[in-house]
């Protein structure tokens, strides 16, 4: 299914090594540095291993080193009930998760007695790991790390145990007091439609806009471009501006579309027919677009998947049924991802797939990229690369993604990605509490910051706004401009309206496939989509799946009648490319600052 893939292809070309965190190293006896198995288990022994992690790796920190040692403590006296136990975690393979699996596990059985067994595997293992326990009812795994892109289907089964309940009730003993859930910047991707907190955020990263800062401010370069399209170079505001700047690096600049005698392009993208495809367009591209409405964080009342809900029950997503996966607004995000693909991206970029695609602008061709996504930022970063400069620094930036001709003021403009803890009510309570102390230690304000430099995966706020970050801001290519700015809002994982996601994900990538190789029109594709899912939520709707919140599908109408309405859907625009626009990145960046 395309779940399967899709994570776990991005995630692949990010990471250098794919680790089974097996930390079974946890329960044997340490060197020389001072720990113990957990049957010599004590409270000094602790104590200084505490001290000696904080000295050694959890810095830097926003905390003070005595607030640093009074939260390691609280670790240490909550899990007194559990020492000796071995808790089984998973999650999929990012560099955030194998720092987790290689040090933070093993600190945590230092710390806290309880043995610690932090796996790692694919996403798509993952997925079905949790989905055998689910209806299996059996305990494989005490807790998992899951996108946050499930809070629909998590919300509305019975499976999950609500966060929210869990720290008031049943785990308060051993919810930790400085936890702090306001301080974590994606705790409204994992709250459902009754307002519960689902799932805790354990990293988080987004899709912007990537370009050569170095190329976009070479004053040859500049005014080769007004020269040809009659405005100023610089990052496109809308898609029309991308498609200009696209066309000009594969075509134009010095006269035959190179760079320093290297031939260059304007854009870079994947197209083999392959489930990478799938989240390709379900992490926001239509709503980059414009589809669906403004309203933060999915569009309301119709969302960036083109479904439309009423208070919180899916009625539809064709058109006919008052819905927009089909609508105008749609099929020109289709229409626009296969043109630009054939004309402005390299030709090998159609026979590939997201894992094959990922590495390419790293190797210095690549002119701008309007689908990039900032878990790419440290391997971009590297020494040697060829868009790195001598000092270290990125010749490359990020910016604000450039919108669709459809989209208003108020849309949804990008996709955040948000990993997250999830407990099952059916793991037996001791294994769940001790696993819980573990979720909160890896996201705690003691480990965290650091955490946070080795995966540039933020999830605290306090760690975005540190000294560390500010005083190394310019390592990042704009990454901490972006998380500091009140405009990240505006980049949202798929949201509560989605009721089944793994079954309703694995539509898109076989719908955009046949656009891609001409088998079928865009509109075509849409439609098709459309029906599909609206013949699922039918399934889901005779089931009652979700309760009050299960998906109840309006009747079928005239498509005319909806695109009459106000909102969404729209009816087709007689001009789709409207006026480019391009801002200079420094402005645009104080722009962004000062987003409301």
């Amino acid at each position: 299914m395309s779940l399967t893939l899709k994570r776990t292809l991005r995630r692949r070309a990010v990471v250098v090594l794919s680790v089974l965190g097996l930390m079974a190293a946890a329960a044997c006896a340490q060197d020389d540095e001072g720990g113990r198995p957990a049957g010599e288990f004590d409270e000094a022994n602790a104590k200084a291993a505490a001290q000696r992690w904080v000295t050694r790796e959890f810095t830097p920190s926003t905390l003070s080193r005595d607030q640093q040692l009074a939260e390691m403590d609280w670790f240490t006296k909550a899990a007194a009930p559990y020492r000796g136990m071995e808790i089984n975690v998973v999650s999929e393979t990012i560099t955030t998760h194998e720092y987790e699996s290689q040090q933070l596990a093993k600190a945590f059985t230092e710390i806290t007695g309880i043995r610690l067994k932090h796996d790692l595997i694919q996403e798509g293992d993952v997925i079905e790991k949790l989905q055998t326990q689910i209806q299996g009812d059996q305990n494989i795994y005490d807790a998992y790390v899951n996108d946050s892109d499930l809070i629909g289907t998590h919300s509305r089964g019975a499976y999950v145990l609500p966060l929210s309940d869990y720290m008031a009730g049943e785990g308060k003993a051993v919810t930790s007091p400085t936890l702090d859930i306001e301080d974590f910047i994606g705790i409204s991707f994992t709250t459902g439609p009754d307002k519960k907190i689902y799932q805790l955020p354990d990293q988080q990263f987004a899709n912007l806009y990537w370009f050569r800062y170095d190329w976009f401010t070479d004053e040859k370069i500049k005014k080769q471009f007004k020269d040809a399209y009659g405005y100023d170079l610089g990052v496109p505001v809308n898609w029309a501006a991308y498609e200009d700047i696209a066309d000009f690096f594969t075509n134009k600049v010095n006269g035959d579309g190179t760079v320093d005698g290297k031939k260059v392009y304007g854009h870079m993208d994947y197209g083999r027919k392959d489930p990478s495809l799938g989240w390709r367009f379900t992490d926001a591209w239509l709503s980059m677009a414009g589809n669906g409405d403004p309203g933060i964080p999915n569009g309301l009342p119709v969302d960036d998947w083109g479904i439309r809900v009423e208070d919180c029950r899916p009625v539809g997503s064709s058109v006919s049924r008052g819905g927009d996966t089909n609508g105008p607004a749609s099929v020109y995000a289709l229409t626009k991802y296969v043109d630009w693909l054939k004309r402005f991206a390299p030709k090998e970029a159609a026979g590939m797939n997201f894992s094959e695609a990922g590495p390419v602008p790293a190797q210095g061709n690549i002119a701008q990229q309007i689908f990039w996504y900032t878990a790419f930022t440290a391997d971009m970063t590297k020494p040697g690369l060829p868009v790195v400069n001598e000092d270290g620094t990125p010749k490359w930036r990020m910016a604000p993604s450039p919108h669709g001709a459809y989209w208003k003021d108020g849309n949804k403009l990008g996709y955040q990605d948000a990993g997250s803890w999830t407990l099952l009510k059916n793991t037996p309570k001791e294994r769940r509490a001790a696993a819980w102390l573990y979720a909160q230690f890896v996201t705690s304000k003691t480990v965290s910051l650091k955490k946070s430099i080795v995966g540039l995966t933020f999830i605290r706020d306090t760690d975005v706004k540190s000294d560390y970050f500010s005083e190394n801001a310019a390592k990042y290519g704009g990454l901490i401009e972006f998380y500091r700015s009140p405009a990240r809002v505006q980049w949202t994982p798929t949201g509560t309206n989605v009721p089944d996601y793994p079954r309703l994900a694995q539509l898109w990538w076989q719908n955009v496939a046949t656009a891609v190789t001409g088998e079928t029109t865009p509109q075509q594709s849409m439609d098709n989509l459309a029906k599909q899912q609206d013949d699922i939520l039918s399934r889901l709707e005779r089931r009652g799946y979700g309760g009050a919140c299960a998906p109840k599908l309006n009747p079928e109408q005239n498509p005319q009648h909806w695109l009459d309405q106000p909102g969404a859907p729209v009816p087709k625009l007689a001009d789709e490319r409207g006026k480019p626009e391009t801002l200079d990145y420094d402005k645009l960046l104080a722009q962004w600052k000062n987003a409301d």
